[in-house]
Order: C-alpha cells, then sequence, then structure tokens
C-alpha cells in the first residue's frame, strides 16, 4: 500500500503550483487571490521507483470568521492525521507570518516526518533570506521555486527516504473494495450482500477509520469485501466527512484488486467520482461502475440507461472498457450481478496470455496496420510478450521504439482487449527496442 503525503499551509505560499509539478498535470487551479483551493485535490507521484499519493489541502487559517476558512482548516487536521509525511510550504517573499507561526505551533505536536519547505526562492538573495524560517521551531528547511522546479529533487529525494516501503499485500483472498462518494450506499450494498447490518451506521466523523474487511464465498468464489465509509443519518452532509471518505478511498483504492465504485444515480457522475475512477485506473486496479438508487430515477424511458451509460462512458474516455450496472441497493437489485462481474474483472486482471498467442493474432494485424512512419522512420514491430506483473502489461519489441506514438499504443491496445477480453481493467503497452 502506497504512503500519503499532504502539502499544507497558508493560503497563497505556492501549494498548488508544488502539486501540479509532483503530479505532472495541470489539475489544481493556481491564482495569486488566496483562498483558490477550497476542495482538496489528490493525485499519484513518484520518485526514484517510490510512488505515493498526493494531497493538496487549502490554505490554514486560524481564527477566519469566513466559513470556507473553517471548513479547509478542518480538512488540513484530517489530512494531517492520515498523511504519512507532511510538507509545510512557506513564502520567502512575505517571511514568517503569525498564520506561519500558528501551523508550526499545531506541526510541532505532530508525531511525523514534516518538511519545511521555503517556497519562491530562485535567486542567492532569497535563498540567504530563507534563514528566518529557522524561529518556526521545525529544524531545518529547503528551498524550493515551483514554479521552475529548482530545489525540487533535493526534496523529493529526503521525502521518499522517510515514505515506508510500498507493501505489496498479496493476501491469500482477493479484495474488492467499495469505494465511493458519501451517501452513495456503499456500507449498505454491503449490508444487502451478507444479509446483515455489519456497518455501524453514524453522523460522527471517522467512525469507520479502518477499511473492514468481510470474507465472503458466493459462486464457488471465496473474496473479501472492503467498505471505506460508513452509512451515515441524515444529518447534514460535512465537507471534513467529504474529506475523509476520499482519503479512505486512497487508502482502500492501493490495498485492492478490484474497485466497485458506487455512485448516486440522481446526483450523477459528478467530478468527485471521476477523481476516484482515475485514481483506481492510475493504481491499475480492476473497475467495475455501479450506478445506485436507479429506481429513484425519474421519467424512466426506454433509452434512459443507454443515454446514462453514454454520459459515463464520456467522462472516463479513453479508458471506456469498463463494466456499467444499474442497481438498487434498497430493493437488491441486480447486486449480484454486480459481485459477478467483479469476479470476472479479478479474473480478466490476472489473466495471463501465452507468447506464441499473443504474436499469433497479434503480429499479422500489425503488419496489416504498421506504425505510421515519424520523420521518415519506419518501426517494425517484431516480437510481442506481457510482463510477469499483477496487472496486464505488454511489451512490444520494435527497432525504432521512440517513434511510436500514443494513438498506435491506443490502438494496440484495443487491439488486446478485442482479442482476449480484458473488459474492466487498465493495460500498459510498453515499447522496446529490439
Amino acid at each position: 500500500m502506497g504512503a500519503i503525503v499532504a502539502i499544507v499551509g497558508r493560503p497563497n505560499v505556492g501549494k498548488s503550483t508544488f502539486f501540479n509539478r509532483l503530479i505532472q498535470r495541470r489539475e489544481a487551479i493556481v491564482d495569486a487571490v488566496s483562498g483558490v483551493t477550497r476542495d482538496r485535490h489528490y493525485g499519484k507521484s513518484d520518485w526514484n521507483g517510490k510512488e505515493f499519493s498526493i494531497i493538496d489541502t487549502g490554505g490554514y487559517v486560524v481564527g477566519s470568521d469566513d466559513i470556507f476558512e473553517k471548513e479547509i482548516d478542518k480538512q488540513v487536521g484530517l489530512a494531517i492525521g492520515e498523511a504519512d509525511a507532511i510538507l509545510f510550504m512557506v513564502d520567502v517573499e512575505s517571511g514568517v507570518t503569525g498564520m506561519d507561526e500558528d501551523v508550526a505551533k499545531l506541526l510541532r505536536r505532530v508525531k511525523k516526518p514534516i518538511f519545511l519547505i521555503v517556497n519562491k526562492v530562485d535567486n542567492a538573495k532569497r535563498a540567504a533570506d530563507a534563514v528566518e524560517f529557522y524561529a518556526l521551531g521545525l529544524g531545518d528547511y529547503h528551498t524550493i521555486s515551483s514554479i521552475n522546479g529548482s530545489g525540487t529533487g533535493e526534496l523529493l529525494d529526503a521525502l521518499v527516504e522517510v515514505l515506508p516501503d510500498t507493501v505489496d499485500e498479496e493476501s491469500e483472498l482477493p479484495r474488492f473494495a467499495v469505494v465511493g462518494r458519501p451517501n452513495a450506499g456503499k456500507s449498505s450494498f454491503i449490508n444487502a450482500l451478507i444479509g446483515e447490518d455489519r456497518y455501524i451506521v453514524t453522523d460522527i466523523a471517522g467512525t469507520t477509520r479502518d477499511s473492514i474487511d468481510t470474507k465472503y464465498n458466493r459462486f464457488g468464489f471465496e473474496f473479501n469485501l472492503v467498505d471505506t465509509a460508513g452509512i451515515r443519518r441524515k444529518a447534514k452532509v460535512k465537507e471534513d466527512l467529504e474529506f475523509y471518505s476520499v482519503m479512505r478511498s486512497v487508502r482502500a483504492i492501493e490495498h485492492s484488486d478490484v474497485c466497485l465504485l458506487v455512485f448516486d444515480a440522481t446526483r450523477g457522475f459528478d467530478g468527485q467520482v471521476s477523481n476516484i475512477f482515475w485514481l483506481a485506473q492510475r493504481n491499475n486496479k480492476g473497475i467495475v461502475i455501479l450506478v445506485n438508487k436507479w429506481d429513484l430515477v425519474q421519467d424512466k424511458e426506454t433509452n434512459t440507461m443507454k443515454e446514462y451509460t453514454i454520459r459515463i462512458k464520456q467522462a472516463i474516455e479513453p479508458f471506456v472498457d469498463v463494466p456499467i450496472i444499474f442497481i438498487s441497493v434498497l430493493n437488491k437489485q441486480r447486486i449480484y450481478k454486480a459481485i459477478e462481474q467483479a469476479v470476472a474483472v479479478y479474473q480478466n486482471r490476472s489473466k495471463k496470455i501465452k507468447t506464441s498467442e499473443l504474436n499469433e493474432v497479434l503480429l499479422p494485424i500489425i503488419e496489416h496496420t504498421p506504425p505510421p512512419a515519424y520523420k521518415d522512420k519506419y518501426v517494425k514491430i517484431k516480437y510481442i510478450t506481457q510482463l510477469p506483473t499483477p496487472h496486464p502489461q505488454f511489451a512490444f519489441f520494435c527497432n525504432l521504439p521512440q517513434y511510436v506514438r500514443d494513438p498506435y499504443k491506443r490502438f494496440l491496445e484495443n487491439k488486446l482487449r478485442e482479442h482476449f477480453d480484458f473488459t474492466g481493467v487498465p493495460i500498459t503497452v510498453y515499447m522496446r527496442k529490439k
């Protein structure tokens, strides 16, 4: 299971810019106006072969009357509680501020690795100015520039040294994690399957602190079902509960073989559901999408289910080869079909294709539709093999791997799916020098 790293600090010190650099995508909004990051962003990063999840929190402000900032403070507290290491970012341009001191006071009580990061240090004068941050009482600091990346290599070298090693938790039984937003029906789904109220119902944050396994034996296949958040009463959904669900989903996804992504049909496949989907995909887990509360959708017509499926697939492109099942936990409608499909996805994820079969099927297709010429160079793929990894990865050996573009890799992936059935499972295609 991978480690979790949280970025904390007061507003507008460059946390989101640094987050975007780590995940190598412009996912978090960056603006000169403080307080832009009200929601949390989370993604995967890796350094020196060690993967970790990174959480970008909102700016921490103590004693504010702004309701959003009070919620942000709660979220930062939860991030600190969940993370394996904390990156505390400050701004050399502003120097030590009262808010920096408030955050430092909070962090001095935390018994976890804490890295003080002085941002916006892009010249020698600013590097000298950074000395004043020793006053925060957190020891040595790292100077970086989020915008141009200077200093981030040394910081990440130190960070991965303290992170726990990724544990390949290959248990005897497959693990199916039920993930999704709060109030989507995750715990109800498991309770309906096992026929008892296995999970506690409460509106208190953190009731389901640890993922609880339930052994389940059906269809001649035994596995562990993992719930990631308890059902809550009809009390108003609080932002920190929403955030806690996301944190638990991160842990559960990394610790699973197949993710059953449950969402509320009346709310739709929104941004947070999409983020959890892509986390599962980036972690190379099997995925089954469960559209719960389908009985509550009004004005259903003949094509409603088909149209809903099309909208979901548009949201998850290009990885559209994913089972989508419309269920009603309350009426126990199609819940067993969901488990049957999860078992099938697990078997697809574990599938090993013989090298001879791969070459027999794919080489004629490649010969008929070779990679497009690039810079007047012609690529010849000569040999294909599946790599010995827990999830499907394939190596295509050729003369000029650097000239094979992403569209052709997607073409190869589609042909693998077409002939060998990898429904619900991410596939990785590598081009290697022959």
